[in-house]
């Protein structure tokens, strides 16, 4: 029997949907998921995004349900690929508590149940392991970003070997626009503000960022202090990000610093070796900030 020719059961389409709702955190990797898993992939670009990942996921399924003619083949490739999620490790790094991966794991374990039917045709014919190839090789066309993040640790690399502290300086900014470049948030270089140095800014998630950029030596609470003082004469809805390479001294942090987020060495490094993205990294110490007050949460204890 061609799996093609087998109907889709009302109860394994509710299951897709609640699957595709969960198995991802963010739209924007649910999204990348659904165009690596459909042949007609121009339908995602159609679909209003700007709701709950749930909203999107039944209009996209319903869409697809209604005109059978096109969809009738990438509606099961899509059921499929989400049956072949064992685990949930992109969750991680949002899931303090694991809910949000137990969750994914009881909604694809109840979308298997509903389609034992198709997943046992579809290793008759060995098409899931026709599937997982074109997917890799699919996911091999979007290694721009590992690429443009390896020249970038090259570049890192480069300058953490200068001795010279004031051009490491200089570059360390020129490094800091490329990066922040690289993940579309709106660079700008250093500047002068009436009399004022300014190392860039940036706009991430609707706000504007002032930057800073330290690597001669620990910062201290001075330091803390001149920077915080920077971004809160401005509008109020500025915040400011401190790049310190070399981290802080014990006593920096007080509790009246309250407008900016501390990045180090160590978060620079996990960002350009590919085990957070810029902005994940950003959201969650803003987050911390804002649920804590602690200003300066290293990588790894988000």
């Amino acid at each position: 029997m061609n799996i093609n020719n087998k109907k889709i059961s009302p109860q394994a389409i509710m299951a897709l949907k609640e699957a595709l709702s969960v198995i991802f955190w963010k739209k924007d990797e649910l999204k990348d998921f659904i165009k690596l898993t459909l042949n007609n992939s121009a339908i995602v670009n159609t679909i209003n995004w700007n709701g709950t990942k749930r909203e999107s996921v039944k209009e996209l399924v319903e869409r697809m349900i209604n005109r059978p003619d096109i969809y009738k083949e990438d509606l099961l490739n899509l059921l499929l690929a989400v049956t072949d999620f064992t685990d949930f490790p992109h969750l991680e790094f949002w899931d303090e508590d694991g809910t949000k991966r137990e969750k994914a794991k009881t909604a694809v374990d109840k979308l298997r149940n509903q389609t034992k039917g198709y997943i046992q045709i579809s290793k008759e014919q060995d098409e899931s392991k026709k599937r997982r190839i074109e997917t890799e090789k699919r996911i091999a066309k979007n290694k721009s970003l590992e690429n443009e993040l390896d020249d970038l640790k090259q570049k890192f690399n480069k300058i953490a070997s200068n001795k010279n502290l004031q051009q490491r300086g200089y570059d360390l900014e020129k490094f800091l626009t490329e990066l922040f470049l690289l993940y579309e948030l709106d660079p700008k270089g250093s500047f002068k503000n009436y009399g004022e140095q300014i190392d860039g800014a940036f706009t991430f998630d609707g706000t504007d960022y002032l930057l800073e950029a330290k690597w001669k030596r620990q910062v201290d609470r001075g330091d803390l202090a001149s920077f915080c003082y920077k971004v809160e004469s401005k509008l109020k809805i500025a915040m400011g990000l401190l790049v310190t390479m070399d981290g802080l001294t014990p006593e920096a942090i007080s509790p009246d610093f309250k407008s900016i987020i501390i990045m180090d060495g160590a978060d620079i490094n996990a960002i350009i070796e590919n085990r957070v993205s810029l902005p994940d990294l950003l959201y969650k110490k803003r987050r911390k900030a804002t649920e804590s007050g602690n200003i300066y949460v290293r990588f790894h204890e988000l």
